[in-house]
């Protein structure tokens, strides 16, 4: 059986939000590709956000009220780490925070992927950052240890991000992989 059969077999919407449309298989991970313990049934609009592909709308989490209860492991662990991530702006989340309950192998699981997901790249305009995009110079960069200067409007294909500095990305400019400060790049 097929993770997105056994997912649909579990619920009939997106177990965040209840949703009909849209349903496909969400990773919560680690080691989710092939268990359907390991990932939830998400409608398009949970997936794109909980992605970083579309702006966070604090008004549809709300619906995290009804899904951390969930008795589905992955769902609880799900609406814990959204609820993190909102409780930073907004008071209700950090209320939710307060009277959720994770059992402890549950806690450790949202915890351990919850540092990962801290670490946020964004460019010079707010966009989220993903390893593999192209993005733009917005200023002559002079290169440290090299005989040139980044000139503005350069293109960097490809790019990695550093995984415990948000505001560093690698990417190759004239042949040479360099770090590339985020403020001073804009996504295309």
């Amino acid at each position: 059986m097929s993770v997105l059969v056994a997912l649909q077999a579990r619920s009939d919407c997106c177990e965040l939000c209840k949703a009909t449309e849209n349903l496909s298989a969400l990773e919560v991970g680690p080691d989710a590709a092939a268990n359907s313990d390991r990932q939830i049934l998400a409608c398009a609009t949970c997936a794109n956000q909980l992605g970083g592909n579309e702006a966070l709308d604090e008004n549809h989490w709300r619906c995290l009220n009804d899904a951390m209860w969930s008795s589905v492991g992955a769902v609880q662990v799900q609406a814990y780490r959204q609820l993190q991530v909102l409780a930073t702006n907004a008071h209700w989340a950090q209320e939710l925070l307060d009277v959720m309950y994770l059992a402890p192998e549950l806690e450790s699981w949202a915890k351990a992927q919850a540092a990962q997901q801290s670490v946020v790249h964004k460019d010079c305009h707010g966009n989220v950052l993903s390893a593999g995009d192209s993005v733009t110079l917005i200023k002559d960069l002079p290169v440290k240890g090299a005989n040139f200067t980044a000139k503005r409007g350069t293109a960097v294909r490809g790019i990695s991000l550093v995984a415990d500095n948000p505001e560093h990305i690698e990417g190759k400019v004239e042949g040479q992989r360099i770090v590339i400060l985020t403020q001073y790049v804009k996504k295309n």
